[in-house]
């Protein structure tokens, strides 16, 4: 696309070190001069090649850094977590005298400076060679991977121009037809160097945006948009648990209701109760106090609640050691003690507390911890008599009447005061959440309803009837002053209509994906910067699923970044076409990847580090997210960079359905096959997470469980030799062995397991048994009872231990029968193979976030065909949760086995 002269085009920003507004000749040629001198082996493009650390010795053209990112106005200074904490602080006696853990935190916090390539490994994702990303989980290799997404795109391209055909076909096509395959979108250019559709406002009806049926007219039982229906899916085949099975409830069916005249009223009438504010402070005891230099002192209940909140959290190291975390607090207990009339002495006399070291919170610490044991060591008949009455005081606050109809409200407490952590290295984390008073509180309500109570002795700040807002109540939070929002729950219909324009509009980007790629492709070589880096950064969304990037204020949010916002530092570039990202990305997780692009973007990357440019400056100077989305709109009405990650991830997920071949399989091979097509899609979208600290002990444990039943199975058969010894010699001696899996040690620690955890059955029985008789009014039985219940545990260490010593399994059960023993080895198998399919998928699914995929960007509609064409209970793929989220996507396709994303 064509742009205007070089004195129409606005830098998008004008801080630091910008680039040319034109890419001349002599610097394409001379830079594709030195890149050839560097081909080696080409590698595949598109997916993913690893997944860790970058090696130190590497061949990349500049040195990593820690991956924050700095603000917009920035030097290349880099951003010190440790300003305000003084140096004679690390020598001093932190939070309760503990000198060697304050020594930690400052290497911790040191660390933050080192680049993140040397780091110590634990605070970094596995090598590829540790995870055979890519490859372990599918048993293929990243060529195979890219071809993959490569045909997937060319069938993508081929299915546009389908549609758009099919389209021209049933419709007469207006004079400005932008929709025809062969009719490019006609954009003129704005001073800006942004295409420009003819509208330019950007503020075309989205058709996707309707609350139109999704595949047919509402029938006539269905008029009113309502039925009674179970809560459990119609998909469901096998047997529901009793207590689904037995509910039912109005569901009120949107996308079988009319079609609304004026999309942007949301509601007629609404009335709510309000909110549930937390519980007011209870003052400590006299007797606990903090401690400043070793002297216990008194607040004032204000500071006394804010030192509460520090030292209830000392446990959580990770807060309460960090340095900023420190200076936060102390800055705003310190002002609130000053405040409140300062700190008193046992004799009355002022203390000034100028320094946090000399904090000793254990005292406090103590009193809600020994709180916290006394709650946990409640019965389960006090538990559930607590949390009933909890519920029924909750209960007015838990629905609301949205046009006449109840509706599940989703976050109707208010947030308790506390201390604010944020996400990721947050400037702010530390500072003090204040109490939210009804002054705060702007209701938003129907006008016939009854506005609700405040508080005694309060009011609310502002009582409004915005039938355009979909909002209860709101109020503003006092440490980013962002305001916070009582919305619907997730099974809500406003949150499913929400959901469904969301995947329409992905479904929608079908139409123009070949003409978008194609035009980004073209535009990698355009002369203009502006025009290169917006194609380069569309690239870069499209292929890799990287998040645009919006605007961060600095001082106030944790410096997280995405495509548009991306840093000198941010990305590496290793000689042929190998691009490394290192950067904290949305909620502050770090995204570190090593991917492979196509030799342009490769080379546009490199001009766009080209020198002046250094550490703190813009990859992508000329562009900004607002620019690149109104770019989007030319093509499609709202389409904006995130439609891409969901378009690509239900696309790819659609694609390979189709594919998969499911005939004469059980169910858990099935199941096994949608997850391995939900993880591909991860790893073609580049949906990727961290291994979990915890997966290495859960498989550990799962392999215990699967040898477990290898030594079960094992003892059986050494139980059919008991009763008919012949039995060796008809099946074979071999067949009588151990496992190879299982060794004698392992058979030794796990009769040792089986002991205690009968031991802890019988433990928990009986506990559960005397506090049935306690609720009932009876006596409770003696230890007595209990020795001669655990009496069976014994007697099965004795087994074992004689099982051991003479080689041989007596026969166990009634009636025992080879027969009957074969069967239970059977079942034994059966379960084998299930949990060994389990196992292999959670080990695939390590590297991959299975859930996010399917709540966020697969449209469900996908999974609910599958569960329908195969057989499959819903069940196995939706939690009780998501089937009521997803309530619409199962409901709206019952019929539709051939519905297609």
């Amino acid at each position: 696309m064509s742009s205007g002269s070089d004195d129409d085009m606005p830098l998008a920003r004008t801080n630091g070190r910008v680039s040319a507004t034109r890419i001349s000749d002599g610097v394409d040629k001379a830079m594709d001069k030195a890149l050839s001198k560097q081909k080696t082996k080409p590698a595949p493009v598109g997916v993913s090649i690893r997944n860790g650390p970058v090696e130190d010795k590497m061949d990349v053209d500049g040195p990593f850094t820690n991956g924050k990112r700095k603000s917009r106005g920035s030097t290349s200074k880099a951003v010190n977590y440790n300003d305000g904490i003084s140096e004679s602080d690390e020598d001093a006696v932190p939070l309760a005298k503990r000198q060697k853990t304050f020594k930690k935190v400052q290497d911790v916090d040191s660390d933050d400076d080192v680049p993140l390539a040397k780091r110590k490994p634990g605070k970094l994702p596995p090598k590829a060679t540790e995870t055979a990303y890519g490859e372990s989980s599918d048993d293929e290799p990243l060529t195979k991977l890219a071809e993959k997404k490569a045909s997937i795109e060319k069938k993508a391209g081929r299915e546009a121009k389908a549609i758009r055909a099919k389209e021209k076909k049933t419709k007469k096509p207006a004079k400005d037809d932008s929709e025809d395959e062969d009719v490019k979108p006609k954009i003129k250019r704005k001073s800006n160097g942004v295409a420009s559709a003819k509208k330019t406002n950007g503020v075309k009806k989205d058709e996707s945006d309707s609350d139109a049926p999704l595949a047919k007219k509402a029938s006539a039982k269905k008029a009113n948009g309502k039925v009674k229906t179970e809560a459990t899916s119609p998909v469901k085949k096998g047997k529901a648990k009793t207590e689904e099975s037995e509910e039912v409830e109005e569901i009120y069916r949107w996308w079988d209701a009319p079609k609304k005249e004026d999309d942007s009223i949301k509601w007629t009438t609404l009335s709510h109760n309000g909110v549930v504010f937390p519980p007011p402070y209870e003052p400590l005891p006299n007797h606990v106090k903090l401690l400043y230099d070793g002297v216990p002192v008194t607040l004032s209940v204000e500071a006394e609640e804010i030192a509460g909140f520090f030292g209830a959290m000392l446990n959580s190291t990770h807060n309460v050691e960090n340095p900023t975390f420190q200076k936060n607090f102390f800055a705003d207990f310190a002002e609130e003690v000053k405040k409140t009339g300062g700190a008193r002495g046992p004799d009355g006399n002022k203390i000034a507390i100028k320094d946090f070291s000399k904090l000793d919170f254990k005292p406090i610490f103590n009193y809600y911890d020994a709180k916290n044991q006394e709650k946990k060591a409640r019965s389960s008949a006090e538990k559930k008599e607590d949390k009933a009455a909890k519920d029924a005081a909750e209960a007015p606050y838990t629905n609301c009447i949205w046009d006449g109809r109840k509706e599940q409200v989703g976050n109707f407490r208010v947030e308790p005061p506390g201390l604010f952590r944020g996400r990721g290295e947050h400037p702010k984390t530390g500072k003090v959440k204040r109490r939210v008073m009804p002054e705060q509180i702007t209701i938003n309500i129907g006008k016939e309803a009854t506005v609700p109570t405040p508080p005694e002795g309060h009011k609310w700040k502002a009582i409004q009837h915005d039938n355009k807002a979909t909002w209860l109540v709101m109020w503003q939070e006092n440490i980013n002053g962002a305001y916070k929002y009582v919305m619907l729950a997730a099974k809500s219909s406003i949150k499913g209509q929400s959901d469904y324009k969301k995947f329409e509009k992905a479904r929608e980007l079908k139409k123009h994906i070949d003409r978008i790629r194609a035009d980004y492709e073209r535009d990698l070589k355009a002369e203009l910067m502006a025009d290169r880096q917006r194609a380069t950064a569309v690239y870069l969304i499209d292929k890799f699923a990287l998040r645009a990037g919006n605007e961060k204020d600095a001082e106030n949010e944790a410096e997280t970044v995405g495509c548009c916002s991306l840093k000198y530092e941010h990305i590496q570039l290793k000689p042929p076409n190998t691009v490394i990202f290192d950067f904290l990305g949305k909620d502050s997780i770090r995204f570190h990847d090593e991917v492979v692009v196509h030799d342009q973007v490769f080379k546009n990357l490199k001009i766009f580090k080209k020198p002046p440019k250094k550490e703190g400056d813009d990859i992508f100077d000329r562009l900004n997210t607002t620019q690149l989305n109104k770019h989007l709109t030319n093509y499609m009405p709202g389409l904006s960079a995130k439609v891409f990650r969901t378009y690509n991830a239900s696309f790819t997920m659609s694609t390979l359905l189709k594919e998969l071949k499911t005939s004469n399989i059980s169910l858990q091979e099935k199941v096994k096959l949608y997850n391995d097509c939900n993880r591909k899609v991860a790893i073609l979208c580049n949906h990727k997470r961290t291994v979990g600290a915890s997966h290495e002990a859960q498989m550990e444990k799962m392999t215990d469980r699967i040898k477990g039943l290898k030594y079960q199975k094992w003892r059986i058969k050494r139980m059919i030799l008991d009763i008919d010894p012949k039995q060796k010699k008809k099946k074979g001696p071999e067949w009588f062995e151990l496992d190879e899996d299982l060794d004698e040690a392992w058979v030794l620690e796990h009769q040792v397991f089986l002991v205690q955890e009968l031991r802890t059955k019988i433990e928990k029985k009986f506990q559960k048994d005397n506090e049935k008789l306690v609720a009932e009014g009876q006596k409770e039985m003696k230890a007595k009872e209990l020795a001669e219940r655990l009496g069976a545990a014994d007697e099965l260490e004795k087994k074992f231990k004689k099982e051991n010593k003479t080689k041989k399994i007596e026969a166990e059960g009634k009636g025992p029968t080879v027969e009957k023993y074969l069967t239970n080895i059977q079942k034994l198998d059966e379960r084998i193979a299930t949990m060994s399919f389990q196992a292999e998928d959670r080990e695939g699914n390590k590297e991959v976030a299975l859930g996010t995929s399917k709540i966020n960007y697969i449209d469900p509609r996908l999974t609910v065909v599958f569960a329908k064409k195969f057989n499959v209970p819903i069940e196995k793929f939706f939690s009780k949760t998501l089937r009521e989220k997803f309530t619409w996507a199962i409901e709206s396709i019952e019929d539709e086995e051939d519905w297609e994303f």
